[in-house]
This record gives C-alpha cells, sequence and structure tokens, in this order.
C-alpha cells in the first residue's frame, strides 16, 4: 500500500522511542511515515493534521466536539483516529464517527502495571516512604511519625474487577488479605474459585481497611465516591485511586481528610487533572486549590497519571496501535476489541 502519514499529538519522549520500534519490529517502515507533535490536539493545532491520514491521540485531546468538527473541515484525509489509551471517556465517538472516522483505541496494554502502581502507593503511603525518603536525604534517620499498619489481615475493598481489579484481588489475596469486591457484574464462579466476596458497595465502604478503586467511569460512576461514600468508610481506613479521577469528588475528598476520618489516599488521577498532569509547572502558582491542598497534606502521595508507566505496557500500546494502522489502510476489518463503537461508549 501507499505510505499513509500518521501525526502524533502530545507525544513524549518515551512515545517516540516505542512506536519507531513497534514500527520496524511490526515490518511496516514502508508502510506507515510517523511525526511526532509535543503539541496538544486542540482549536489552535487542528490543523496541523492537514495532509495527514490519520492521527494518535490520548484520549483526553479528543473531548471536544468542535475539535473533531474543525479536524473534518479542515483535514479531510484523516480517516482514522488512533487513541493510545484504554479509556476513551468523553471523546467526540459520534461525531467522528458521522464523518467516517473510524476509532481504535488499546483495552488492555497492562492491567499489572496500573495494579501494581496501586499497590506500590498503597504501601508507600502506609509506611510513609515518602516521608521517610525525603528525612534520609536531609540526614534524618527518626522514626517518630513513620509508623504503619499490617496489611497482612486487613480487609480490602475493591470496586471494579475488570481486568485491572482482578490483578488487584490477586495481588491483595497474596499479601494474606481478606477481599470484598463490587462490580455490576459480579463473577461468583471466579469469586469463589479464588476465595474472594462480592457485597453491596455499602457492605464494601463500611467493613473495609483499604478501598481500591479500578471501575471505568461514566454517568453512573461519576463520583462514585463522594461525601456519603466517605462518610460511610472506616475509620482510619485508606483510599486509592489509579483508575479514573472523577470517580473521587476531590473537594469531598479533601474535607475528609480535613477531618481525620480516613489515615489517607494516594492518587494516579484527580477530578480536574487535565489542565496539570503530563506537564511542569514547578515554576508557577498553582490555581487549583483542591489539587494544591491535597499534594500538601502529609497523609496523602499523588503521583501523575503514571500507573501505565512500565516498559511492558509502553510496548503494548504502540504494537498495537501500529497493528491497528496497519490493518485499516489495508482495508482489513480492526479487531472487534479495538475498534471504539458508539454503543460502548463510557
Amino acid at each position: 500500500m501507499t505510505q499513509k502519514k500518521i501525526l502524533f499529538f502530545d507525544s513524549k519522549l518515551y512515545d517516540e522511542k516505542t512506536f519507531k520500534e513497534a514500527l520496524k519490529i511490526l515490518n511496516g517502515e514502508d508502510k506507515l511515515h510517523l511525526t511526532f507533535l509535543q503539541s496538544k490536539l486542540n482549536d489552535d493545532t487542528v490543523t496541523e493534521a492537514q495532509g495527514y491520514d490519520g492521527i494518535c491521540i490520548v484520549n483526553r485531546d479528543a473531548r471536544n466536539i468542535n475539535i473533531i468538527e474543525k479536524l473534518h473541515k479542515y483535514c479531510p484525509s484523516v480517516k482514522i483516529i488512533a487513541l493510545r489509551s484504554a479509556g476513551y471517556s468523553g471523546s467526540s465517538i459520534e461525531i467522528a464517527k458521522k464523518y467516517g472516522i473510524e476509532i481504535c483505541r488499546v483495552p488492555n496494554y497492562s492491567p499489572h502495571a496500573i495494579a501494581e502502581h496501586s499497590l506500590a502507593l498503597l504501601l508507600s503511603l502506609n509506611r510513609n516512604m515518602h516521608h521517610a525518603f525525603f528525612r534520609t536525604k536531609q540526614h534524618n534517620f527518626t522514626l517518630d511519625g513513620l509508623v504503619g499498619i499490617d496489611v497482612f489481615g486487613k480487609t480490602v475493598g475493591i470496586i471494579g474487577t475488570g481486568g485491572v481489579g482482578m490483578c488487584a484481588v490477586n495481588i491483595f489475596l497474596g499479601f494474606g488479605c481478606k477481599v470484598l469486591a463490587y462490580d455490576i457484574l459480579p463473577n461468583e464462579e471466579i469469586a469463589k474459585e479464588k476465595g474472594f466476596k462480592y457485597v453491596t458497595m455499602d457492605e464494601l465502604l463500611e467493613k473495609s481497611d483499604i478501598v481500591s478503586l479500578y471501575a471505568p467511569l461514566n454517568k453512573s460512576t461519576y463520583h462514585l465516591i463522594d461525601k456519603n461514600a466517605l462518610n460511610k468508610m472506616k475509620q482510619n481506613a485508606m483510599l486509592i485511586n489509579t483508575s479514573r479521577g472523577p470517580l473521587v469528588d476531590a473537594k469531598a475528598l479533601l474535607e475528609c481528610l480535613k477531618s481525620k476520618k480516613l489515615r489517607g489516599a494516594a492518587l494516579d488521577v484527580y477530578e480536574f487533572e487535565e489542565k496539570y498532569f503530563f506537564n511542569d509547572f514547578s515554576q508557577t502558582v498553582m490555581n487549583d486549590d483542591t489539587l494544591a491542598r491535597l499534594i500538601s497534606m502529609p497523609n496523602t502521595i499523588v503521583t501523575s497519571h503514571q500507573a501505565f508507566l512500565t516498559e511492558e505496557a509502553l510496548k503494548n500500546i504502540a504494537e498495537t496501535t501500529i497493528t491497528n494502522l496497519l490493518d485499516f489502510f489495508d482495508g482489513k476489518l480492526l479487531n472487534e476489541q479495538y475498534e471504539v463503537k458508539i454503543s460502548e461508549k463510557k
């Protein structure tokens, strides 16, 4: 086939490296030409895609219907949008489909990476590793204020038992925890086989020492953890979120932490992260008071949406995306699990 031109928006150094490697591994160098831009896809940059056959973006860059409208108007050569992400909440699926633009994604790049990051956050939060690290850097070897609890024997509540959630179930069972789970589609057979129990949301919140979120974002899960849910949690429980920021009402969480109800919270995602995450604001005053307060609290850990960031996950993202693009331009049907359908929109 004629070499097709693909433009990457919001590209990082690791994107360029892994996608070039994937293109070589999949023998696609004579079929696809990749161009990498650091800028995000927005009203000002959308025309950069003129003359390209496809674009590759992250989900957060496709939430504005006007951008998709402009893409169709000014860049009619673009026939496919490749999301290098699993989720697609907010993506303008209907508009793109209306204009005949295909959309594909990477559904399962590494559930282990995300589940493991949630564990890393929990262990760091519980054992105050973030404080210990900076103390020893200053040659302060005191132990006061660093007391944690044994994770062994504790009750862990897993909300969402899809691929990532099930990895987390396995991890916490391996730690000797009692695992409770909540999912709108419970798999009782797997629960019986592995040794965990599905319960109601209220029971999970009331009985869990640790609550960890692995649910997708949709209308029913928006602010799943709100003021009422936080009030139902056990005194001194810990909350972990490596899923989607808006699952947790950030302002309600802040007030809950200020009241000393929770032992702490560890977040890899944040409700209003779009402006700040993936960018350097170290020399800038932060205008988001909620995020600033959460970061400054001694019993919180915030990481910048990095749960996916492992070599294995990046390799899988790149190879799956390149395969999708090669298949599409070769006239093949996309693998059903990689194609984004309107009925599936989250």
